[in-house]
Parts: structure tokens; C-alpha cells; sequence
């Protein structure tokens, strides 16, 4: 399987690739490089993606992308969440190429409020939570709208996640398939 590397200049997105440091839930690194791979046909979603959000004078802010299954492990191994984790047994979507974690930038590349953090696990990351700020909600609705239009499938608990419709029919990937891997090597 070969994937596609999402970077400038052929995908103008920002990329904070959040397991690549200790900014998530995990408190460290789970990535020893930062970077992002997708399906090809996901691929083609996000290039769809960005071009919605370009139309409106938005960008996209890429959190993660392609998780191998050695990572989902390790992070379902510290937090296992089956609200927020998929199981590695039966694989992730990010693990298949198939899913990406991301926001939306205004057009000076500032964050949109989403009324929580990435990776914020309580019920206020749900897609349609009312408890938070109305500029947030018509923000997630916003990056909904976006998403939905260019193709991508939206996990109901997570306001950052998309997927492809389908996911599981990919086959689960390691990070071997990598032509530069992403974790480190023991």
C-alpha cells in the first residue's frame, strides 16, 4: 500500500502533527518524525477539503493523519477510551490511511475557537454539543460542512475527526509501509 505524503506544495495546509511532541493526551512523543500520510483517496478528499475551505478564506490545520498500528497501541495502551480510542484489535481508521484529526485556520493562520482543545476526551468534543460558545458551535458546523462536502465520514464524539465512509474495508498498516518512518526504531 502507498500512501500519499500530505505536505506544501502540493497540500497547502498547516501541519502541528500533535503525537510528534508532548502537546497531546499522552504527555510525550509518541512520533520520532512528524508527518502526515493519507490513502490516496483520501488524499483526494482533503485536496477537495482545502480547496471549500480556500473558497471561504479558511485553511486547514492537519493534527494527525495516518497512525500506525504500533502507535494506536500505544496510545490506547495509555488511555484505553473506547469513546475516543478505537481498539486496536479491530484497527483504526487512522491506522488504515484513512482518517485525519484537523481544524480550521482564519485567513492570518489563527486558530478557530472549537470550544475545546484536539483531543479534548469529554462529551463537550461531541459534534452538536450545546455547552459550548455559539462561535465555537457554528465553527465545528462550519469544518462539518466543509468535510461533508469534499466526501469525508465524521466520527459523532470527536469534532476534529473524519474518515472515509467505509474505513475498515483498508487493510490495518504498520509503520514499516513508510518509505521514512514515523516512530522510533528500538
Amino acid at each position: 500500500m502507498t500512501l500519499v505524503r500530505i505536505a506544501a506544495p502540493e497540500f497547502d495546509v498547516d501541519l502541528e502533527i500533535a503525537y510528534a511532541t508532548a502537546r497531546n493526551f499522552t504527555g510525550k512523543p509518541v512520533y520520532a518524525r512528524a508527518a502526515a500520510w493519507l490513502h490516496p483517496e483520501a488524499a483526494d478528499r482533503l485536496r477537495r477539503a482545502i480547496a471549500l475551505a480556500a473558497a471561504i478564506g479558511l485553511r486547514l490545520k492537519i493534527f494527525d493523519a495516518f497512525r500506525p498500528s504500533e502507535a494506536q497501541w500505544a496510545l490506547w495502551n495509555h488511555t484505553p477510551d473506547p469513546d475516543f480510542l478505537a481498539d486496536p484489535r479491530r484497527g483504526s481508521p487512522h491506522s488504515r490511511g484513512a482518517a485525519v484529526d484537523l481544524t480550521l485556520l482564519d485567513g492570518a493562520g489563527r486558530p478557530l475557537d472549537m470550544g475545546t482543545a484536539f483531543d479534548a476526551f469529554t462529551p463537550l468534543s461531541h459534534h452538536g454539543a450545546t455547552a459550548i460558545a455559539p462561535a465555537a458551535q457554528r465553527n465545528r458546523l462550519t469544518l462539518l460542512g466543509l468535510m461533508t462536502a469534499a466526501g469525508w465520514d465524521f466520527y459523532r464524539n470527536e469534532w476534529w475527526h473524519y474518515q472515509l465512509f467505509q474505513a475498515r474495508r483498508l487493510p490495518v498498516l504498520s509503520d514499516s509501509v513508510l518509505p521514512e518512518r514515523m516512530l522510533a526504531r528500538d
